[in-house]
């Protein structure tokens, strides 16, 4: 949800319903995660967690990166304008842990790594709970050596990055509930499951599997308390397919196919560089509002997604959620 839709007004609108909202602060100095915490705290009391990119290494292959860059050559003539810096960063990591110290939500989550040990005693000492989100048993049992409270788990059907430590080309995304079951026999941590989840029956599933919650990201996109462009809105209320690419950002993400990402397939991986680079590239479809210029992350079930705002979604998930498990129950009953 970092980079436009996650809001304050998105995760106090979740809070004030009774779900735990989340706050994305990649792409964010900590100059402005320190003005959205305050926003954020001014519209609501209740509890919310905080998203954090862990900073990584340097592992781009160079001439890889400058081949795509010399394609990307044409989309910046296109758009009138030029790429921009193809840099190395690690999203202000300490700066951000920093704001997080001194205002410590009740959830600092991680994504793109796992932190150290010694980083998550630093979270966990300010008053937060540490979360780290895995895609494999392997990272599963990573994250619970460093000292995660609790795992979230993606499988391969969320839109968006992909939260793998690396973004390894041999990587296999495995499925939400293959996921749930490979984790829940490698560690007692627990789980929160996010990847394809719409609806309320599809939230019982994961906690029947054995999440002890269930996360969203895609189903909150057309809320009006996210900050989703027009364009993107509009391309999520009509058909379309997704597909993995790393054609916007350098890094595996998932999205609705669109012209760019169509012609460009072969993207290195190379984060943050790629992402510096085609930033203006995106800024200036997004303006043009022309869906087919930028990403349009969105999970595999997108088509399930609805246009009303976050709370009157939260109170919809929870109505269906309880029937759900009602109905299983009920057709079970008498199962030996």
């Amino acid at each position: 949800m970092a980079g436009g839709p996650s809001t304050p007004r998105l995760s106090a609108a979740v809070c004030e319903a009774g779900g735990l909202g989340f706050l994305a602060a990649g792409y964010r100095s900590a100059a402005q995660l320190a003005d959205d915490l305050n926003e954020l705290r001014a519209l609501t009391s209740a509890p919310f967690g905080v998203n954090l990119f862990v900073g990584g290494v340097d592992a781009a292959d160079a001439p890889a990166l400058a081949r795509y860059l010399t394609e990307l050559g044409a989309e910046a003539e296109h758009r009138g304008v030029a790429l921009g810096e193809a840099r190395f960063d690690d999203d202000g990591w300490e700066g951000k842990l920093a704001v997080l110290e001194v205002d410590a939500p009740a959830v600092v989550s991680f994504t793109f790594g796992c932190p150290s040990a010694d980083t998550l005693r630093r979270i966990k000492a300010a008053g937060s709970e540490a979360w780290v989100t895995v895609t494999s048993a392997a990272e599963a049992e990573r994250a619970a050596l460093a000292g995660a409270d609790a795992l979230v788990l993606q499988g391969s059907e969320a839109g968006g990055h992909r939260g793998a430590f690396t973004d390894a080309e041999d990587e296999e995304p495995v499925g939400l509930l293959a996921l749930i079951a490979l984790v829940r026999a490698r560690t007692e941590l627990p789980i929160v499951a996010c990847g394809g989840i719409m609806d309320g029956a599809t939230a019982a599933a994961v906690l029947v599997a054995g999440a002890k919650a269930a996360a969203l990201g895609t189903a909150f996109m057309r809320a009006p308390e996210a900050g989703t462009v027009a364009a993107q809105r509009e391309a999520m209320a009509k058909p379309g397919r997704t597909a993995l690419t790393r054609a916007f950002s350098g890094r595996s993400a998932r999205g609705i196919v669109n012209r760019f990402q169509r012609e460009h397939p072969d993207a290195p991986s190379a984060y943050p560089q790629i992402h510096h680079a085609t930033s203006p590239l995106r800024a200036a479809a997004r303006a043009a509002g022309d869906a087919d210029g930028f990403n349009l992350w969105a999970g595999q079930a997108f088509a399930l997604g609805r246009e009303c705002g976050a709370g009157e979604l939260v109170a919809a998930l929870a109505v269906e959620l309880q029937r759900a498990l009602r109905g299983a129950a009920e057709r079970y009953a008498d199962a030996p």
